[in-house]
């Protein structure tokens, strides 16, 4: 026994020097043959212009489409030639998408280009061309319905998920691949040693979520940058429509023309199961992948926009949440950007991270990177602080109460109301908080004497008397102060995309490694939204039915308020804004009620870092004049489905 077992470990040994010259490169053999390898980055040794580029279709096991034969997806994948040649096996980072084809990927919308032969020639974004010569195999799934894939798109349901985790069966030896679309010629793995780690932003990040929650065997880690963690929360808030029409529709955008003659069953299905009502549903249970963060065995590289008005911020906080409580290993970038990926924000050191969570959590390098900072949020454009846990160590959850005009740790009383006006938002609100207006009623602190940093989710209990039988609550928390923030209402969503382009990576003449350079797109303001919550009063009791109001009955209703991470300075002040519809961020309801709210039973609860002891006062200090936000003409912008990407 004992002659076997060092036996084991000398065979061992050897392959895992073999595995370390090859990704590590020649001078790290002495290192690998002492001892763990010790902050050693993997080096770009293989040849990119020479790597394989095929492409295997995968059998899901679903028949989508009801043709009568199951689906296969298309999974195009690059891979170094040398370490299968050496007989080494290498890990794989995939990006699983619906957009390959129809509105690409990236800032520069990159879709996959083909050879003559259906050879896959461009990989979109710059995973293939940084990390192959780097010793990963990287792969880009067509989800099904899409592209060159098998069946229908089901928006993040089980065959959305099932095109991404049957390549990983596949890559571990669970799942049939093939040469061709139709043929019966099978192809296996033998590059490959099972390890796999997914990202992608918005619905890639998403399908990395819902592939992760499946548990399945041989994901390490995944990278979901702006993210759904429950497609009801990206359609829906707390049964108030964020976006007319229904996932049906983001179906059609991103569908190949088979998927269209074939699915529409498929489509009638989505529409149903998402009513206008906002009631949940079984399809909503379907796409909550929260509810199965329990089964997640990958590690978790959360990366999110504090000012996304896309994928709103309750899908990163009740993620992040719901991994922390089932012991996940996790690390997490906050941004001051929209909907934005990283790699246009904080490129070289975006580059750089990725590089040692990759090769920590794919190859097993010791960098140290489990055990540095788990959060880092940017405070001002370009300026990034971290913490060693998120929320930030000393948060405290924190009461406030309400009177009329003002945040208090005392005791809340009086009434205060206001008229639903669908053509006001946030922005209208934030720049009238100290004027009295029909449309919202304000809450505000006295000036801060010291910084005031809010760190989490919270949550806000309102008692309130609806004059009609509708009525829809927005919440929003707003730093009364000037600053210099991103613009994520321009364009870029808090960026500008420059002339200039920088290489990470290696090319060829199909395949370029250079990307357009960003730069910070900044505004001056007078305040800044931090935090959101949206309801619909007639969901108060719960989210599977919807009821009719009885006008002038009291009814009291709880939701949250998306995570953030945000620091209030000490001379501005803290404000909440409870009003109606927030134009373009949630859809008006069927009546134009007048909300009486009863102070005396509402209350706010906040993530304080240092508990509310932090706050003044309650006396106010009024700024009688309108306050400057984002640029003119963009209140209310919000990004819609069908720019989902």
């Amino acid at each position: 026994m004992t002659v076997r077992r060092s036996r084991s470990f000398a065979v061992i040994t050897t392959l895992l020097a073999a595995l370390t010259v090859a990704l590590l490169g020649p001078s790290a053999a002495r290192a690998s043959t002492a001892g763990p390898v010790h902050h050693r980055a993997s080096q770009p040794v293989y040849s990119y212009t020479d790597a394989v580029r095929e492409t295997v279709w995968v059998d899901t096991g679903l028949d989508g489409d009801g043709d009568g034969r199951t689906d296969r997806v298309a999974a195009d994948i690059i891979r170094p030639r040398e370490p299968a040649a050496a007989g080494v096996r290498i890990p794989v980072i995939m990006d699983a998408s619906p957009y390959y084809s129809c509105c690409g990927r990236g800032n520069e919308s990159q879709v996959k280009t083909y050879d003559s032969q259906g050879h896959p020639v461009q990989f979109p974004l710059f995973y293939d061309n940084y990390f192959v010569p780097r010793g990963y195999a990287v792969v880009l799934v067509d989800l099904a319905g899409t592209n060159r894939s098998d069946g229908c798109v089901d928006v993040g349901g089980p065959s959305d998920i099932a095109s991404a985790k049957a390549v990983i069966d596949w890559l571990n030896g669970r799942a049939d691949g093939y040469t061709d679309r139709t043929g019966t010629t099978t192809v296996q793995p033998t590059w490959a040693n099972g390890s796999v780690g997914m990202i992608g932003k918005s619905w890639d990040g998403t399908i990395a979520n819902g592939v992760a929650a499946t548990g399945v065997e041989g994901l390490k880690t995944i990278v979901p940058i702006s993210s759904i963690s429950s497609w009801y929360d990206y359609y829906r808030s707390d049964g108030a429509p964020l976006y007319s029409g229904t996932p049906a529709d983001l179906a059609g955008l991103v569908e190949n023309s088979t998927a269209t003659a074939d699915c529409s069953a498929v489509q009638n299905r989505l529409a149903a199961g998402a009513p206008a009502n906002g009631n949940w549903t079984s399809m909503w249970q379907q796409r909550d992948y929260v509810a199965s963060a329990s089964r997640v065995r990958a590690s978790v590289f959360v990366v999110h926009g504090l000012q996304d008005l896309n994928v709103r911020d309750i899908n990163f906080s009740q993620w992040w949440t719901a991994l922390a409580r089932n012991g996940v290993e996790r690390k997490i970038w906050l941004s001051q950007t929209g909907h934005v990926d990283p790699f246009d924000y904080r490129r070289p050191v975006w580059v750089d991270t990725l590089h040692d969570w990759f090769d920590h959590y794919l190859l097993g390098v010791d960098n140290g990177i489990q055990n540095g900072p788990v959060a880092d949020v940017e405070r001002a454009p370009d300026r990034w602080t971290q913490d060693a846990a998120w929320p930030a160590p000393g948060t405290v959850t924190s009461t406030l109460h309400l009177t009329p005009g003002a945040l208090t740790t005392g005791t809340g009383s009086g009434t205060a109301a206001f008229t639903d006006d669908p053509s006001q938002g946030e922005a209208n609100w934030a720049a009238d908080a100290d004027l009295t207006t029909p449309d919202k009623t304000a809450f505000t602190t006295g000036s801060l004497t010291r910084d005031l940093r809010m760190s989490g989710g919270g949550s806000i209990t309102l008692s309130v008397r609806p004059s009609t039988r509708s009525a829809r609550l927005s919440a929003v928390l707003v730093d009364l102060g000037p600053a210099t923030i991103r613009n994520y209402q321009g364009a870029g969503e808090g960026i500008t995309t420059l002339g200039t382009r920088s290489c990470w990576g290696e090319s060829t003449p199909g395949d370029s490694a250079c990307f357009l350079d960003t730069a910070a797109d900044t505004a001056q303001v007078d305040y800044t939204v931090f935090s959101r919550g949206w309801a619909d009063l007639g969901h108060y009791a719960g989210l599977n039915r919807s009821i009719s109001l009885t006008p002038g009955r009291t009814y009291s209703i709880t939701f949250d308020l998306a995570g953030t991470d945000h620091v209030v300075p000490a001379g501005h002040r803290l404000a909440l804004i409870v009003a109606g519809t927030d134009n373009g961020l949630i859809d008006p309801p069927s009546t134009t009620p007048t909300v009486t709210v009863d102070l005396a039973h509402s209350f706010l609860r906040l993530p304080l870092v240092g508990g509310a002891g932090q706050l003044p006062g309650t006396e106010r200090q009024l700024d009688a004049r309108v306050l400057s936000g984002l640029p003119a003409g963009q209140p209310g912008t919000v990004a819609r489905p069908e720019s989902f990407r």
